[in-house]
């Protein structure tokens, strides 16, 4: 087939709205547009009027290459990282493998280190540079040529891991918005363990580390993105192996999209990672013959891992969330941990051994959006929802920062942005580096030149894909006082971390919210 046969590329070009990434994609769109290709850049493709967030949708939805550029700045970004994870949704979806993505770091060396979700989502894929204007003659050669062939760049090498550069984790270094559940003592968007900036919110920890002791604990922390789930479970995993325990972090995002529509596989997946990093020499073949994934699963468990251990063994599952959309893998799945549970606490053939297992799972509460409100995860064991910081942590964690504040101060703070950790944090690093005063910080926050910009439209993203969400948030938000809206929505809204709820009534979780939606939910 010659390269006239194949129809004009949809590419939908992601960047940050500043330079040099906002230059090179403009290079990039003219060029796409001289050789005949449909590009989308939501600056400049979406008109005053249109709504946003479903023009970028539908833009994602239609592309057949997704170029994304990687600055040191978008490579933080709350809404460039949601619009990798929903174009690679969409790819793993599709047997055509459309859209094909392509990442091109922009003045960001190849070993500077992405979010975690990021480095996720772009696993194995080969990625360009481009240092100087020279470079862009050469990035679009190899685009067009890809386009005209209807092709995709070969795959990294399997063994190839994209780099992940130390962060240094201190009051002068912007938080990230994404945490590393595999890196325990890795700066990013978990606080490490001996970091200065983690604030306690007891009695949380300690009743974390009270619990992982019992015999077939289970641990279930739950809240919202940002809200420090991940810092929790590497502190109740660096507890457990202080007193001796066997102790696993695993994230389901390191799980291939396709392992969560086949129950076996990804069984056997979990069964691989936790063989791995306890370096066992079994040999998983040998258990996972004839039928009944469960039954191999709790075969290998018991025989390979809590018999041969010594000491008990605590397994923390984080991002359980990417299994819910999936029913039928994840019903098994939550069915599975359960009778593990069960076995240790209320006893049975074998509970002596499952008493040695315990279990740190942990999941946002914003993946119940798209699920029906029946349909949330199983629900044993001990419990923790993340609360937001009180006015004295915020004070203690602005000390930390450098800054001398008393009540007034992070009273002022609260009143804009509530107690959200990583808000909090991301407000105080601008404080200190004094790009900005607290009444200055309050004029801008909900504007798109402010800090928040960033957060705030993923959030209308997310929104503006649920209408009756985005029409529930709207209602709370056009009123001073607390509003009655449906009951699904207002679960919904309050697991986004949006809305505070009293009793059946809504109120917009803070000030920079309620300005923000109320001007772009109209």
């Amino acid at each position: 087939m010659t390269a006239d046969a194949f129809p004009p590329a949809q590419v939908f070009i992601s960047y940050r709205s500043q330079d040099p990434d906002q230059a090179l994609a403009l290079e990039l769109q003219a060029a796409l547009e001289a050789a005949g290709h449909v590009p989308f850049m939501a600056a400049a493709s979406i008109r005053l009027g249109d709504n946003w967030a479903k023009r970028i949708d539908e833009a994602l939805e239609r592309c057949d290459y997704f170029v994304v550029l990687l600055s040191e700045r978008s490579a933080t970004s709350e809404m460039v990282t949601e619009e990798v994870r929903r174009a690679r949704e969409l790819r793993d979806a599709r047997p055509n493998d459309k859209p094909r993505i392509l990442p091109i770091r922009v003045n960001f060396p190849l070993d500077s280190p992405l979010n975690y979700d990021l480095r996720g989502y772009l696993n194995r894929l080969q990625q360009r540079s481009w240092h100087s204007p020279a470079d862009t003659p050469g990035i679009v050669q190899e685009m067009l040529t890809l386009m005209a062939t209807d092709t995709a760049p070969p795959p990294a090498p399997e063994e190839t891991q994209l780099p992940v550069a130390p962060l240094q984790d201190s009051p002068d270094a912007p938080p990230l918005p994404v945490a590393e559940p595999e890196l325990l003592r890795e700066p990013g968007g978990v606080v490490p363990i001996k970091s200065g900036l983690y604030i306690e919110r007891p009695p949380v920890e300690q009743d974390c580390y009270a619990e992982i002791m019992q015999p077939g604990a289970l641990i279930r922390i739950k809240a919202p993105r940002q809200m420090g789930k991940t810092s929790l479970m590497a502190r109740i995993l660096n507890y457990a192996s202080q007193q001796g325990y066997a102790a696993v972090p695993l994230s389901l995002q390191r799980a291939d999209s396709s392992l969560f529509t086949d129950l076996d596989q990804f069984l056997r997946w979990i069964c691989e990672q936790v063989r791995r990093k306890l370096k066992r020499r079994d040999n998983l073949d040998d258990y996972w013959q004839g039928f009944g994934s469960k039954d191999k699963c709790n075969a290998y468990f018991e025989d390979c891992l809590l018999e041969d251990l010594d000491t008990p063994l605590v397994l923390a599952l984080d991002e359980v969330d990417m299994v819910f959309p999936h029913r039928q893998v994840a019903d098994d799945f939550f069915g599975l941990l359960r009778s593990w549970y069960e076995s240790a606490r209320y006893g049975d053939f074998g509970s002596d051994l499952w008493e040695k297992l315990r279990l740190v799972i942990v999941h946002s509460t914003e993946a119940y959006v798209p699920l029906n409100i029946n349909q949330s995860p199983f629900n044993v064991g001990k419990t923790v929802e993340l609360a937001e910081f009180t006015s004295a942590q915020v004070q203690q964690l602005a000390q930390r920062y450098g800054l001398s504040w008393g009540d007034p101060q992070a009273q002022q703070l609260m009143t804009l942005i509530g107690g959200h950790p990583y808000l909090v944090r991301k407000a105080l690093y601008h404080l200190r580096r004094g790009e900005a005063n607290l009444d200055n910080l309050s004029a801008t926050a909900a504007t798109e030149s402010g800090i928040y910009s960033d957060h705030l439209r993923r959030h209308l993203y997310n929104l503006q894909r649920y209408p009756e969400l985005a029409e529930a948030m709207r209602q709370v938000v056009v009123k001073r006082e607390a509003v009655t809206v449906a009951a699904e929505a207002a679960f919904k809204l309050d697991s986004m971390g949006l809305v505070e709820l009293q009793g059946n009534e809504a109120l917009p979780r803070c000030d920079v919210y309620r300005q923000y939606f109320r001007e772009h939910l109209r």
